[in-house]
């Protein structure tokens, strides 16, 4: 491979324009070199699956065949929402897993997430496994391993039917973008006792209706429009591979990660007084404050699925959320993120209250705050320029978290600067109690920032 892509090999996953960075070839030699990877002594099948892209069936054709041909069995479960695929492995206690996704990036991408046992196969690890493709392959080939086709979808069915169950019936609009996850949700949403409106649940790997990101405020309009049409109760839409949830209110109005998150984990505190509850850097202090109101101990904490699930188990938190939609569930599941079943999660709590889900948020501290604000920074400089903004605003006194980059902390709100993960931009995110006041805050920031760019 003489242009090798290594810049698709990320911190969480690997992920290129397929024919460029992406390739049948680049798929059978991950599938070979992943096999390495496991411990010799283990004999369980790998999990394999795809998602809705054109160009998923003969990714995972190559990746199965790279496998096989290194020793490894496979249980091949077709095309499913990448949450399956981890299920899977839990249920099969499989040696790992291989999904073929580009999660919510167009249509001309796709790549690949990875398991390691019931691990997140992440940072150091995935720069490991780019150094074994890159390596001529030992392997003589004579010791080949089997692939079986597995019908994962009704054994995921039967068992969250068997956990979770509504007070009362709900009136729900679902948006899978043409995603996997409509063909998973419609009918789970319906044995529940739900009336479900279905918005692109045919799966089409073109995404021809919108983009599928729910954290895109653009892309949720649809599914706004459709619940106050329809006077439903809520409406569910999902990313492209159904690991990342939105959310909208009864009156179409968007319920963020953070504010979603503090749902859930009220109805986990209830449960389970003094719960550890796990978010990120982008939340908001209001969140934050409403855990340990509710008697949580929340973790603020790396921004990243594989960053969180990692701190979930060294803490043994309960629950886990990020802005962009990953809910991870270990009470009652497996630590996972799973949108589908974060969906049926807050709709049990809703359906155990009478009153809206705006309701539910109505005791929630007013305040404003930016979207992400992204500027781009070459890789070289991202990192330098979070460090020395801590050294600037460590000497003037101010309180920093430096889990993740910088968040600035005030008396009344707080400013974020840190270093993207996956691209060569900065990233900055700020909450305030009004318009005047974020502005002054931006300002401070985003002032300085500006005298440091020398690009």
């Amino acid at each position: 491979m003489s242009t090798f892509p290594h810049h698709i090999f990320r911190e969480y996953d690997i992920r290129g324009i397929v024919g460029q960075d992406v390739t049948t070839d680049l798929a059978y030699r991950l599938g070979v070199a992943f096999a390495q990877m496991l411990p010799g002594s283990d004999s369980a099948p790998m999990v394999t699956g795809r998602d809705v892209r054109l160009s998923g069936p003969e990714l995972h054709e190559a990746v199965m065949q790279g496998l096989r041909d290194a020793g490894k069995d496979v249980l091949d479960i077709g095309m499913v929402p990448t949450p399956l695929a981890y299920f899977a492995v839990f249920h099969t206690n499989a040696a790992g897993c291989i999904m073929i996704t580009a999660s919510h990036n167009p249509s001309e991408y796709n790549g690949f997430k990875l398991m390691r046992g019931k691990e997140s196969l992440h940072g150091e690890d995935i720069q490991t496994l780019k150094s074994l493709i890159l390596e001529p392959s030992s392997d003589d080939g004579t010791n080949t391993g089997t692939i079986r086709k597995m019908d994962i979808v009704p054994v995921y069915q039967d068992h969250l039917l068997r956990d979770i169950a509504l007070d009362r019936p709900l009136k729900v609009v679902i948006d899978a973008g043409n995603g996997p996850s409509g063909t998973i949700a419609a009918p789970l949403y319906r044995a529940m006792g739900c009336e479900v409106i279905e918005l692109f649940c045919e799966p089409d790997g073109r995404f021809p209706n919108h983009h599928p990101d729910p954290t895109v405020e653009a892309n949720m309009w649809d599914i706004s429009r459709t619940v106050v049409d329809h006077g439903a109760d809520l409406g569910i839409a999902f990313d492209g591979d159904g690991d990342r949830i939105g959310i909208v209110d009864e009156a179409g109005k968007i319920v963020w990660g953070d504010m979603m998150l503090l749902l859930l984990a009220r109805a986990v505190l209830a449960q389970h007084p003094g719960a550890t509850i796990i978010s990120e850097v982008k939340c908001s202090q209001h969140m934050y404050n409403d855990i340990a109101r509710h008697g949580g101990n929340g973790i603020m904490w790396r921004t990243g699925h594989s960053p969180i699930k990692a701190k979930m188990k060294e803490t043994g938190a309960l629950l886990a959320g990020e802005m962009s939609g990953h809910m991870f569930f270990a009470d009652r599941y497996f630590g996972f993120d799973d949108a589908v079943y974060a969906g049926a999660r807050l709709m049990e709590v809703l359906a155990h209250r009478q009153g809206t889900l705006s309701s539910l948020l109505a005791d929630v501290p007013h305040s404003v705050t930016t979207p992400e604000i992204r500027i781009e920074c070459p890789d070289v400089q991202k990192f330098e320029l979070v460090e020395a903004a801590k050294t600037h605003f460590g000497g003037l006194d101010y309180e920093i978290i430096d889990v993740d980059g910088m968040r600035l902390k005030f008396d009344d709100g707080w400013g974020l600067l840190r270093a993207s993960n996956t691209q060569p931009s900065l990233v900055l995110r700020f909450e305030a109690p009004s318009e005047v006041r974020l502005a002054e805050m931006r300002q401070l920031v985003e002032g300085w920032l500006e005298t440091q760019l020398t690009f």
